[in-house]
């Protein structure tokens, strides 16, 4: 099997996406990286496509596009990222048809959520310490601002052992700490569609469907 058959029989576009940093919500769909896109209009699963620019193509394609490179190089590219084995001649490797991913990069896709994600709420509380600050000495305080000063300095030691930790500290953040990041994430992600629908209501917005005229 040639680079190009190992690499689109193994990877998705979502998968490629994800392991250069670009974030999937929960519906597959990412802000493009290939125009400048202020909401999420391109949508990837096995392969990918953008509403909002058109771009199109399957996961070669993407990496090619992402990368500058042309079809070898970017197939080529995306083998030596997921650990998949090829034939330079053409002829079938001798591995199982459908190989999974390697244990390694499993715990490098993880630690690179974790740290998107914590870093992304990490910014907020910074936001929500200066944006909800007492104006007064005696103003209640407002619960994200507490919410900031008493989170701040966890995270940042979290992100810290994400940074710069041992492979042995940083499996072990991801093992212990895990499901309060995604937890996290998923928070984050609700709190922007909060914010959404509020910019939408402010000006007039109606979405498709829920027209009431």
């Amino acid at each position: 099997m040639n680079v190009f058959e190992s690499v689109k029989e193994n990877v998705t576009a979502r998968q490629a996406a994800e392991m250069y940093g670009i974030r999937v919500n929960r519906n597959g769909m990412a802000c493009c990286p290939f125009h400048d896109d202020k909401h999420p209009s391109m949508k990837v699963d096995k392969r990918f496509h953008c509403f909002g620019c058109q771009e199109d193509g399957d996961v070669i394609d993407f990496a090619a596009k992402l990368y500058g490179l042309n079809s070898l190089g970017a197939a080529v590219k995306l083998a030596a990222d997921f650990g998949i084995e090829y034939d330079s001649k053409g002829r079938a490797s001798p591995r199982p048809a459908k190989k999974k991913l390697s244990e390694e990069l499993r715990f490098k896709q993880a630690g690179q959520q974790c740290f998107r994600i914590l870093s992304d709420y990490n910014h907020l509380l910074e936001k929500w310490k200066t944006e909800y600050a007492p104006k007064e000495p005696e103003e209640e305080w407002h619960p994200l601002f507490v919410e900031a000063l008493q989170k701040q300095t966890y995270i940042e030691y979290l992100l810290d052992i994400l940074l710069t930790g041992t492979a042995e500290e940083k499996a072990e953040l991801i093992k212990g700490y895990g499901k309060e990041v995604m937890r996290i994430g998923e928070r984050i992600s609700g709190l922007a569609a909060c914010r959404k629908a509020s910019r939408d209501e402010r000006s007039g917005y109606v979405s498709p469907g829920n027209d009431s005229r």
